[in-house]
């Protein structure tokens, strides 16, 4: 349990099986944290299904948005009246601190490059999950933010990631690994080969070095690297892999708990993203980690962190987004 308040806005209509997973998780995230304060955007009928099953006190800690429209299609702007707008429009007002949202990727990281703009040196947001291995937590990225980056991309990723896992989880000097088909140089695709001498020659933040090419198993081993890089095509596909091996085991390992929730770095604002099959815990478990970052002042520790990086650039590298802000 963490000290200090923290508002989030929680995007009430994100999700394959929403309002009621969310509704439900926001319920416990409430009762969990009694320092975390919730503005619900929504329909007003679904925010009362939450207020209505909290004590008073509880109670005093939520606050409502009425919006009655979801975000739309997958891949596209979300409308201008979407739940999801209205949470990033709650954050930039300075009425919430953080956004959480189950809703299509695409278009909660739309929204948030929409509405928040992006750092100046990362044209492509990464989202970043962290996985439970033997060794410790494990930093996955990206995850989905952007499917097919250039190297360039992924060397940027790789500072992200670095920055990252010590901002958010006290990892001292962490080591950065490219994830590939082995670990001999020369593997892995024209992205990766071209990706591995970059990695090998940049200057990461909070003395973390670059561990060469990493394989699969070493995500849930965690000898070698605290931080693993990879596109958001293939990390989106290993996290839901990873999802339904916990699932066929009866659970995630003891050690630590299913990587449930991912942050988007990259943008100017606090933003967690859901997967859109969330249940309950999952959605709870996202709000914990919103809260955690405000707290831990993660996005700006890491934007800061991130401005002494030089920028990584190739004349290949064009940009290919999961949306198009």
């Amino acid at each position: 349990m963490e000290p200090g308040t923290a508002r989030i806005a929680v995007d009430l209509l994100g999700g394959d099986d929403a309002p009621a997973v969310v509704v439900d998780g926001a319920l416990r995230a409430v009762r969990a944290d009694p320092y975390l304060h919730l503005l619900l955007v929504g329909p007003t009928e679904v925010a009362a299904t939450v207020t209505d099953a909290l004590t008073p006190v509880q109670r005093a800690r939520i606050t409502v948005r009425p919006v009655h429209a979801a975000a739309g299609p997958a891949h596209h702007a979300p409308r201008a009246d979407s739940t999801v707008r209205a949470a990033v429009a709650a954050v930039r007002d300075g009425t919430a601190d953080a956004l959480v949202s189950a809703g299509s990727t695409g278009a909660t990281v739309s929204a948030a490059a929409l509405g928040f703009g992006r750092w100046d040196d990362v044209r492509h947001p990464a989202l970043v999950a962290t996985l439970p291995a033997v060794s410790g937590p494990v930093v996955l990225l990206d995850v989905g933010g952007s499917l097919e980056p250039r190297p360039a991309t992924l060397a940027r990723h790789a500072v992200l990631g670095a920055a990252y896992a010590a901002v958010a989880h006290a990892v001292a000097a962490p080591r950065v690994g490219l994830l590939s088909v082995g670990t001999e140089a020369g593997k892995g695709d024209r992205s990766r080969k071209a990706a591995d001498p970059l990695l090998a020659a940049a200057t990461l933040p909070c003395g973390a070095r670059y561990v060469g090419l990493v394989e699969g198993y070493d995500l849930s081993i965690g000898a070698r690297a605290d931080v693993v890089v990879t596109d958001g095509f293939t990390g989106n596909v290993l996290l839901k892999a990873i999802e339904g091996a916990y699932a066929m085991a009866g659970g995630p390992p003891e050690i630590g708990g299913a990587p449930r929730a991912a942050a988007l770095l990259g943008v100017a604002g606090t933003v967690v993203v859901c997967h859109g099959a969330a249940g309950p815990a999952d959605v709870a478990s996202g709000i914990a980690l919103a809260a955690h970052l405000w707290r831990r002042g993660a996005t700006d520790r890491v934007r800061a962190l991130l401005a002494g990086a030089p920028a990584y650039s190739s004349p290949s590298d064009s940009i290919d987004t999961e949306v198009s802000p």
